[in-house]
């Protein structure tokens, strides 16, 4: 069972369509974390980079989910602001083994932050710390100081330590992701 199958449990019987923003840098592994996400009869082998942006639909009795991965090449990046305004959350994936870019990422949330279609809205964005199976990784602790996310003070968010090729810690980020949208989606 994916991690959409959870979702869908946790939602309830009502249908509520969800439309998710997943941003970040080139190579922070959103794609990766997507195709872990999809349920596992459906997941692919090979992860290609993202050129320009994909679209992931997951649906159920209960739930239907778009997901739309932006490739985070600097050419691509004005491409997401496009999609803010249709935006329930936003995952936003970093790299935590790459100190060098982690400045950039934290220019491009600080652009995404406040961009007129997202400043002013309550929307929930929950941070990926990815790759921490690799040896220099830093800390998701160490990732939030960085990209100063605790100056984020008007959305719900939180951070959680990942290795998208694993796992491990989507799924704490999934369900707090999902809580979060309960209360926010009408059901349809």
């Amino acid at each position: 069972m994916g991690l959409f199958d959870s979702l869908r449990k946790l939602f309830g019987n009502k249908k509520k369509e969800a439309g998710i923003l997943c941003v970040g840098l080139d190579n922070s592994g959103k794609s990766t974390v997507i195709n872990f996400l999809r349920p596992k009869d459906s997941q692919k082998q090979d992860i290609v980079p993202t050129v320009g942006f994909s679209v992931e639909k997951f649906q159920s009795q209960s739930l239907a989910f778009t997901v739309f991965d932006m490739s985070g090449q600097g050419r691509y990046r004005t491409l997401w602001e496009h999609y803010y305004k249709e935006a329930h959350a936003i995952i936003f994936v970093v790299d935590s083994a790459d100190k060098l870019r982690i400045a950039v990422a934290k220019d491009e949330l600080s652009q995404l932050l406040n961009h007129s279609d997202i400043s002013g809205r309550k929307i929930p964005i929950l941070f990926y710390a990815n790759k921490m199976d690799l040896p220099d990784s830093l800390s998701a602790v160490k990732c939030s100081q960085l990209l100063g996310l605790d100056n984020i003070k008007n959305k719900a968010w939180h951070i959680c330590a990942s290795n998208a090729k694993t796992g491990e810690g989507l799924q704490d980020g999934i369900s707090w992701l999902s809580e979060q949208l309960q209360s926010m989606i009408p059901a349809k």
